[in-house]
């Protein structure tokens, strides 16, 4: 079983700060990359930023110089820095693990975060 929990969104003005983290709970499985998405209504879910666990990272173009993600693999944990946020960056954000056990690869989402960024 593999759970995420994801912590950290709320409500900031525009140009303001956030850090998300999202701590995975893992058996006997091997997580190869964890990740953020995030989601409006009637948008398709979208590539924020991705990091393997070897450190490799990849950001979506529209964030590149402004998020930050990272990762302690020690306690499964990624976090994802945002720092001069827009207010269209309002929106679900959703923590993703790529897993793979015995073989089998396997996709797991957290439930969200709602990430609001004000005028």
């Amino acid at each position: 079983q593999v759970q995420l929990v994801e912590s950290g969104g709320g409500l900031v003005q525009a140009g303001g700060s956030l850090r998300l983290s999202c701590a995975a709970t893992v058996t006997s499985f091997s997580i190869h990359a964890m990740g953020w998405y995030r989601q409006d209504p009637g948008k398709q879910r979208e590539l924020v930023a991705a990091i393997t666990s070897g450190g490799r990272t990849n950001y979506a173009d529209f964030v590149k110089g402004r998020f930050t993600i990272s990762r302690d693999n020690a306690r499964n944990t990624v976090y994802l820095q945002m720092n001069s946020l827009k207010p269209e960056e309002t929106a679900v954000y959703y923590c993703n693990a790529d897993t793979q056990w015995r073989g089998v690869r396997s996709n797991y989402w957290g439930q969200g975060t709602q990430v609001t960024v004000s005028s």
